[in-house]
């Protein structure tokens, strides 16, 4: 067993939901699934759970990707919370 494996919470390979919430843009749900993919090249985008805030200013999205390892995970929250129109990574 690995150092990461011992001390993570996570128990690798699972599902795990990454919520994101970024300001509203026709183009945000498709680039932040690109980036995703490349973490997670299995991950279904018809999974992507979408949700707007009452002003629609702001849309929360929620990726359900395979967890490998506490490094895919960190390099996944980095390149998310990355993105410009990004405000949040969860």
């Amino acid at each position: 067993m690995t150092d990461t494996h011992k001390t993570s919470l996570i128990d690798y390979p699972s599902d795990f939901p990454i919520k994101v919430m970024g300001k509203q843009d026709p183009t945000l749900a498709q680039a932040l699934t690109d980036v995703v993919l490349e973490y997670d090249p299995g991950f279904d985008p018809s999974t992507l759970e979408v949700r707007m805030s009452k002003a629609g200013n702001y849309v929360g999205l929620t990726f359900t990707v395979r967890a490998t390892s506490r490094e895919q995970l960190d390099a996944l929250y980095h390149a998310l919370h990355a993105h410009p129109l990004v405000s949040v990574v969860l």
